[in-house]
């Protein structure tokens, strides 16, 4: 018989669970009188305390998910194009998503980062908006003020959750503020360690984590929108002298915006974005043209109109707009490093060149540019293929993955 409770099915109901008055009335009985502060602090965990477990999955109404993230709008990044276009998808078969973003809190600019927002005081928004949602799965996507109030809420009541790495925060906060890059990841192992798995970008980067202690780990590969990036009118860009090398992305230290600048290349730089060190690069390098942040059609323009995609980046765990690019017909230079080794592995000549020299990179794979091949290597990154990967990736004790995935009618 397949269990009714997330507790049977994890091993948790072997003790009945007492209702709050219970719990409330027993403390009293078997511990001392408690001081104002421990008095307050325990009722405002109440208040925090879920209502219910999740019931089990309706698989004729869908799957009803929860994706908790610190990332969202108006950020332009890869990990909130990859959750908003998960959840585009899950939603296109029937399922129910439920973002948590910083837009539901009061928060405050992360320091030297405006764009981020850091959630204040979460805790009791969250637990109310699960309780009200009522979930078949919940998915942590990143560490910040919301991942680890929603990491707290599952963990209160032995809730099963899911978790992905999608940013190299340890060598970001190395080369922001100095933090040993050992101190960062070891807050993130711990982090991780009682979600029911981790998600991984690429094979790659699972083994460099393996090496670091991490554990639990499942392939969640990445997509892209193969109707929104698609090859067309190149002249959108042609009132710049040509050949046009594009950058797209947040201009921040940890981008290694900077290496490609520096670059003594023909034609055109063109940067696409936003972030901490605007000001201080669109001051220093007068020849490269900044356009700010785009979005949706026109961002596809900018890809279509160039002809090669720079990534400088070294930290990156993936790098979404290289497959951007490429299904846009753009052939992707970057240095030989997770993402673009991942990317580019077996493609055909004429999708891109890597090498440390990034200003002979760029000129291999201008020299060498096929759009038409481009576009064919990028058709192999599908979203849908991704997505089904990640409701399976949902397995836990108790329901396998084919569960999971005629849960969320992704299979018959």
């Amino acid at each position: 018989m397949v269990p009714t409770d997330y507790s049977l099915a994890r091993g948790f109901g072997s003790k009945p669970l007492k209702s709050d008055e219970q719990a409330g009335s027993a403390a009293v009985a078997e511990q001392p009188r408690k001081g104002a502060l421990r008095r307050l602090s325990s009722g405002v965990g109440r208040l925090t305390r879920p209502k219910q477990r999740f019931a089990m999955p309706n698989t004729e109404a869908g799957l009803k998910v929860v994706i908790a993230t610190d990332a969202w709008k108006p950020q332009l990044n890869g990990v909130v194009r990859t959750l908003e276009t998960l959840g585009d998808i899950l939603t296109s078969f029937g399922n129910q998503v439920r973002y948590i973003t910083p837009n539901e809190f009061k928060s405050v600019p992360l320091p030297s980062y405006p764009e981020i927002r850091l959630s204040l005081l979460p805790n009791r928004r969250v637990a109310k908006i699960i309780n009200d949602f009522k979930p078949d799965a919940v998915h942590i996507a990143t560490e910040g003020p919301i991942g680890r109030a929603v990491r707290r809420f599952c963990k209160r009541r032995d809730y099963p959750f899911t978790t992905s790495f999608h940013t190299r925060f340890p060598e970001y906060a190395h080369e922001r503020w100095a933090v040993p890059i050992s101190w960062g990841y070891a807050v993130l192992k711990d982090f991780h360690k009682d979600g029911e798995t981790m998600m991984v970008a690429t094979p790659g980067l699972m083994d460099e984590l393996r090496e670091r202690g991490f554990v639990d780990m499942k392939l969640w590969a990445r997509g892209v929108d193969l109707k929104q990036f698609v090859p067309g009118d190149r002249s959108f860009l042609d009132q710049f002298p040509r050949p046009i090398f594009l950058y797209v992305g947040r201009l921040a230290v940890e981008k290694s915006i900077e290496d490609f600048l520096k670059l003594d290349l023909p034609g055109t730089k063109l940067i696409v974005g936003d972030g901490p060190q605007m000001e201080d690069l669109t001051a220093r390098f007068k020849d490269a043209v900044f356009v700010g942040p785009k979005f949706g059609e026109e961002l596809t323009k900018y890809y279509q109109g160039s002809d090669v995609f720079v990534f400088p980046s070294r930290t990156d765990t993936f790098g979404l707009v290289n497959v951007e690019a490429l299904a846009c017909g753009v052939p992707v230079a970057a240095y030989p490093v997770r993402g673009p080794l991942e990317i580019l592995d077996g493609a055909p000549d004429g999708c891109g060149a890597m090498s440390e020299d990034l200003r002979q990179a760029c000129l291999d794979a201008w020299k060498k540019r096929d759009p038409a091949a481009c576009r064919k290597w990028a058709e192999n990154f599908s979203w849908d293929a991704a997505s089904r990967q990640f409701i399976a990736n949902l397995e836990m004790p108790g329901f396998d993955e084919d569960f999971w995935l005629r849960s969320a009618k992704m299979i018959d």
